[in-house]
């Protein structure tokens, strides 16, 4: 019998942790629903730019140029906006480098009801390259940063410091 209660209590707390953890992921997550969280990746081989269009006027009050090895994840938080005609949602959003699979989604912006949305994807031309990463900006790859030393033609050795190995 304690086994039995043990092993109930156990398999609730396991479907609690599930339900109320957020995972993002462009599958839908844990729980996927219409109402639950959107996640596009943008990669070299899918760059992805996002539009999210008020259908009413078909404006787009969102539009996002995802950068490759990038990810968007949003939500939609219903009767949270600011105008109950116009804009009665909230839109949650984050961009993160990707795979991410949980975080807190710090950006906002009121939208439209869920009736008045669309979300569209456009595939940009591909192959797209991600950008340089800024921790690698002092590499020195080309052959026209490099040292003159470095060179075929060669050059003055620089002068050996105290900061330098031995």
């Amino acid at each position: 019998m304690r086994l039995r209660t043990l092993c109930s209590i156990m398999a609730g707390f396991v479907v609690l942790s599930m339900t109320s953890c957020d995972s993002y992921s462009t599958k839908g997550g844990w729980l996927p629903s219409s109402n639950s969280t959107f996640t596009y990746i943008s990669t070299s081989s899918s760059p992805k730019t996002i539009r999210i269009i008020d259908t009413r006027n078909e404006e787009a009050f969102f539009t996002l140029r995802l950068p490759v090895g990038k990810q968007l994840t949003f939500r939609f938080l219903e009767g949270k906006g600011d105008d109950p005609i116009y804009t009665p949602d909230r839109m949650q959003w984050e961009i993160w480098d990707a795979p991410k699979k949980n975080g807190r989604l710090s950006n906002q912006l009121t939208v439209p009801p869920a009736a008045a949305r669309s979300i569209r994807v456009e595939i940009r031309p591909v192959p797209e390259w991600p950008e340089d990463d800024e921790r690698y900006r002092l590499r020195v790859d080309l052959e026209e940063d490099r040292p003159d030393h470095w060179t075929p033609q060669g050059g003055a050795m620089p002068e050996k410091s105290s900061t330098w190995p031995n």
